[in-house]
């Protein structure tokens, strides 16, 4: 009996029923989307460690009297405002499209079968099942028909489980083959998998190298806060011989530009700056991070229906064999595809084809699935009718065969419809086998997919087209794409089961047809042992296992809900031309956030060393009896010194385009030029400082001088860090460190500026003391970024190789 047939005994709840259950708050309230609230948002942004660190410092100063030397703390309004703004439009973008794409379960109320969103169940509904189908809430099967239901997201274990009346089946569970109906015996929290969906759905910036190299350095940086921090007190408050209230000026100056405070800054904008460029092209990011993985993909396994080739066929002929006649065959093919309550896209285009069924009855039902590859139905004297791959269920070495792998040669998909001698439910269908006809349909392969693949092939990102179907067709579909090895398929069927021989064929084979679930799951395994990351794209059920087991899983908006529950980024318009966007998006966040991270990060290691100097220094006298030395800047010049090297090109560069492949390894690398780039800043200003310095009794306007002395060389090697970080050069990057430049000569030479800032670079002799000190600085940076390439083997470049390559 089908299940249409089942819904007049089984109408679901009447209206009222589910009234009442809303009444009685016997509903499904999970959150559509565990984001954080707006004020959860707020609450993150404005109560930070480093905000609590430069509000402490600011209040200090205003003790002082001094508001100019203030203007640090607008950093933490800056750095909260910034963060909400970009982190609320990221959440509106991800909740929104999180609707559009989330999973609709079909119930039965008043007798007819409706759509409704997942939190929209209430308790006693009876919901619908078939292939695909995610079970969204915990309940008791009413309606089977060869149900076959996989939980191993929930209980690791593969095989699918048999589902007949009466069986339990669990919320994060799926429909493998077969279909039915259960009733929610528990919804809401209640249910088995609703904590774990509400957590996995978070909006989150953690769990990636990025994030979790950042944090790394941010600990490192703590430990040198501590003690340089207590050495800088110790020398304004007590070695330098200062007043209070320049004394504790002096300690603010130095212990503010030691926090990097726009460097988790930047790399949540970058992040969320992210979701919503994506957003826009209707791609759902599940898991934030998935923009960090994706970019580091070097082989992306697709699967050729619904990623290479549109979801839709039509059929294109039928070929009708032995002694059946044309209007038998049809007539089998229209019963079959009539009674399909699931129908998947091939048994869509028959039904299109052959909409009129002869209403013979069902005696027995074989549900397709991807591991036999055949479905059926058994019509009592009307006969046992299959529909399935021709290879599965014809001889190899048959005409018929033959003819079927011609036809998938040219890149149509073909079925075989044939009789069978049992019943299609019997233990070992199919039993023998008479062809009677076969089925051709005809893929339209996407128009974009050729530019899809030429864009990978040009980022040495690897393709495997991995697919269900046969491999002489699917070869055909890569051929035609010009895919390299798309002219020599290989069939899984032949496939060794050893993980390493495996991974021996897919390092020199590109294309692969007949691949069962189980094995796409160990193909991603596979490629992974050999120290690939891998992107697996797909839409049907079958690509379930896979996807949630590979890096970043990819799926088709119109795909399974099952496969977009477990993918982590879901392309909600179905264009797999999406997909290079993505990759971009992940390149741009991941290379910009590096590039940046030197700039913020080499301010702290300069601003530590001096600070430990200047502190050693102060220490020194108390011992050995010289003049005491206090710091030599003011709040005020550490904030002009980070607008125009670190904080606007900073912010420019974390949005620009980046092409360049995400590499393992972000900690050592930022830290091989923030290291040493620091130290230089640091003694070199350090140096100048003492050539300036008239000790603690100076004029004022000698103290004036000294500080713009030493503000001078570190401004001079600090732009030049800018210059090195924003290689290679493009015209853009040229204006952008052209404007630092004469930003810094306008508020050096206008007497205005001058004076609001405390800058006086009257004295010659001291000013060429400050540019030789920072020509020294920039030589020796200079040569620390060629030796660290020549030792490392990493390529330099001042400009780019290609006319594309300006991106980077």
């Amino acid at each position: 009996m089908s299940i249409t047939a089942q819904a007049l005994a089984a109408p679901g709840l009447s209206s009222a029923e589910v009234e009442q259950r809303r009444r009685d708050g016997r509903t499904n309230d999970v959150p559509d989307r565990a984001s954080r609230s707006v004020r959860e948002i707020v609450r993150a942004n404005v109560f930070t460690r480093i905000n609590a660190i430069l509000g402490v410092l600011f209040v200090l100063v205003l003790a002082t009297g001094s508001l100019i030397d203030g203007m640090f703390g607008l950093l933490i309004v800056a750095n909260s405002a910034v963060g909400i703004i970009q982190e609320i439009r990221a959440k509106r973008t991800l909740d929104r499209l999180a609707i559009v794409g989330q999973a609709k379960p079909t119930v039965r109320r008043d007798g007819a079968s409706i759509e409704i969103a997942p939190r929209e169940v209430v308790l006693d509904d009876l919901i619908e099942l078939g292939p695909g189908d995610q079970i969204v809430v915990d309940g008791t099967v009413e309606e089977s028909a060869q149900l076959e239901v996989d939980e191993s997201l929930l209980t690791g274990e593969a095989d699918p489980i048999d589902k007949a009346v009466g069986a339990p089946v669990m919320s994060g569970s799926f429909v493998v083959s077969g279909s039915g109906a259960y009733r929610a015996t528990k919804v809401g929290r209640d249910a088995y998998a609703a904590q774990l969906a509400e957590e996995a759905s978070k909006f989150t910036l953690v769990h990636s190298e990025l994030r979790s190299g950042i944090d790394k350095i941010l600990k490192f940086i703590t430990y040198l806060l501590i003690p340089a921090g207590l050495l800088s007190i110790y020398n304004q408050l007590v070695s330098s011989g200062e007043s209070w209230r320049p004394a504790v000026t002096g300690m603010v100056a130095a212990l503010v530009p030691m926090v990097p405070e726009g460097l988790v800054l930047m790399t949540s904008i970058a992040f969320a700056v992210g979701v919503v460029r994506l957003g826009r092209r209707k791609c759902l990011v599940q898991e934030l991070p998935a923009i960090e993985g994706l970019a580091r993909v070097d082989v992306v396994c697709a699967d050729k229906t619904g990623t290479l080739t549109e979801n839709g066929m039509r059929l294109s002929d039928l070929k009708t064999l032995n002694t059946f006649d044309d209007a038998e065959v049809r007539t089998a093919l229209a019963a079959l595809a009539a009674d399909d309550p699931r129908p998947n896209a091939s048994v869509q285009a028959i039904a299109e084809a052959l909409p009129d069924g002869p209403g013979w009855r069902r005696t027995a039902v074989a549900p397709f699935s991807s591991a036999k590859k055949w479905s059926g139905c058994s019509y009592g004297k009307h006969g046992d009718w299959l529909l399935g791959a021709p290879d599965v269920l014809l001889d190899s070495d048959s005409p018929d065969a033959r003819v079927a792998e011609e036809l998938g040669a040219s890149g149509l998909r073909v079925l075989l419809l044939a009789r069978s001698d049992r019943p299609v439910d019997a233990p070992d269908a199919p039993g023998a086998v008479r062809p009677a006809a076969l089925v051709v349909l005809e893929q339209k392969i996407r128009p974009d997919a050729r530019d899809t693949l030429d864009y990978f092939a040009g980022q040495n990102v690897s393709i495997k087209v991995i697919s269900g179907d046969n491999a002489v067709s699917v070869g055909a579909v890569a051929s035609s794409l010009d895919l390299p090895g798309g002219d020599h398929p290989i069939d899984a069927r032949e496939l060794p089961e050893d993980r390493d021989g495996l991974a021996d064929v897919l390092d020199g084979n590109t294309t692969f047809g007949r691949v069962r679930p189980d094995q796409k799951r160990a193909m991603v395994a596979a490629l992974q042992s050999r120290g690939h990351t891998v992107a697996m794209t797909g839409d049907g059920v079958n690509d379930v296992l896979a996807l949630k087991d590979s890096d970043i899983g990819v799926a088709m908006g119109s795909g399974s809900p099952a496969t977009r529950a477990v993918a982590q980024i879901v392309l909600l318009d179905n264009k797999f031309a999406t997909l290079p966007y993505v990759v971009g998006e992940g390149r741009r966040v991941i290379g910009n956030i590096e590039r940046v991270s030197n700039l913020f990060l080499t301010k702290t290691v300069y601003s530590v060393l001096l600070a430990f100097l200047v502190g050693a220094a102060g220490v020194g006298s108390q011992i050995f009896g010289y003049e005491p030395i206090g710091y030599p800047f003011l709040p005020r010049h550490v904030t002009i010194a980070a607008w125009f090297t670190i904080g606007i090109p900073a912010f420019i560069l974390s949005l620009a385009p980046n092409n360049e492949r995400a590499r393992t390894g972000f900690v050592r690398r930022v830290m091989r030029l923030a290291i040493p780039s620091g130290v230089v800043i640091g003694v070199a200003t350090f140096v100048a400082y003492l050539i300036a310095y008239a000790g603690p009794h100076a004029s004022e306007e000698q103290k004036v001088q000294a500080g713009t002395t030493a503000l001078i060389t570190l401004i001079m090697i600090a732009v030049w860090v800018l210059a090195i970080v924003a290689r290679p050069y493009v015209w853009w990057k040229v204006v952008l460190i052209a404007v630092s430049v004469a930003a810094y000569v306008f508020l050096f030479t206008v007497p205005f500026t001058r004076e609001f800032f405390k800058l006086d670079p009257s004295n010659l002799a001291l000013t060429s003391a400050a540019v030789m000190c920072g020509v020294v600085g920039i030589v020796l940076v200079e040569a620390a970024w060629w030796v660290s390439a020549a030792m490392l083997g990493d390529k330099r470049q001042l400009f780019p190789s290609s006319p594309g390559g300006g991106a980077v």
